[in-house]
């Protein structure tokens, strides 16, 4: 079955939050270097966070110390906490053409959730503070019952709460963890070119559509829709 006639089948989506929603690179850069410069450490750029962030704080802690020591480890994590709990709000914006997205699927009436590998508690307080007025129908982060994506417990959770089987759901998600997760559930994989990683990455994960930008997949679905009711 090509892509276009499987997006046809797609009757909800789970969006990754950050560098699929919400472009939070330069709020998250900021953030773990202040706590790096606590520590007499070196910082990095922010378009080195592009590669650092996507699996979970801890790993991406051990990207940016020079060496992942134990006890550095969990002290650059204890002090990027305690920024992020003032800061989280600093320096993120909505990419372009995703509030024009959600408002479609709305209208649409598709089943949207957003699944994340941030902790749980910030994935709310993020999406309650950036999308106000959009009611997605599930809303899940990191915890101790639902490990980081790729591991499909939290994709298979979200399937469950919106009564929809795994084939009729897409990912969209800008790395490979989103795209394998995608993969191993049997979603509809969607690459989200906008966000942190390049091409090839979400290629080389499995990615069954790569976009450009959300007014790509606003663009598709339009016309999707349009072939299924002609």
């Amino acid at each position: 079955m090509q892509t276009i006639d499987k997006l046809s089948k797609v009757k909800g989506f789970i969006f990754d939050l950050d560098g699929t929603l919400l472009d939070t690179l330069i709020s998250l850069s900021n953030s773990y270097n202040r706590g790096l410069v606590q520590l007499g450490m070196p910082t990095h750029e922010p378009n080195s966070y592009r590669y650092f962030i996507g699996d979970g704080a801890r790993r991406c802690v051990e990207r940016c110390l020079p060496a992942p020591e134990p006890d550095h480890v969990d002290q650059l994590l204890a002090l990027q906490l305690e920024d992020y709990q003032a800061t989280w709000r600093d320096d993120v914006s909505i990419y372009q053409g995703i509030d024009s997205l959600l408002s479609y699927l709305s209208l649409q009436a598709y089943p949207c959730a957003v699944l994340s590998n941030k902790n749980h508690s910030f994935t709310r307080l993020c999406v309650e503070h950036f999308f106000p007025s959009v009611s997605f129908d599930a809303i899940q982060g990191f915890t101790q019952q639902v490990p980081h994506k790729p591991n499909p417990i939290g994709a298979l959770k979200i399937a469950e709460q919106l009564a929809l089987a795994p084939s009729e759901l897409a990912i969209v998600g800008d790395t490979k963890m989103d795209i394998e997760t995608a993969v191993s559930c049997g979603m509809l994989a969607i690459g989200a070119l906008w966000g942190f990683r390049d091409r090839h990455e979400l290629e080389s994960a499995g990615a069954d559509l790569i976009l450009e930008s959300p007014a790509d997949l606003l663009q598709l679905l339009q016309s999707t829709n349009i072939k299924t009711q002609a």
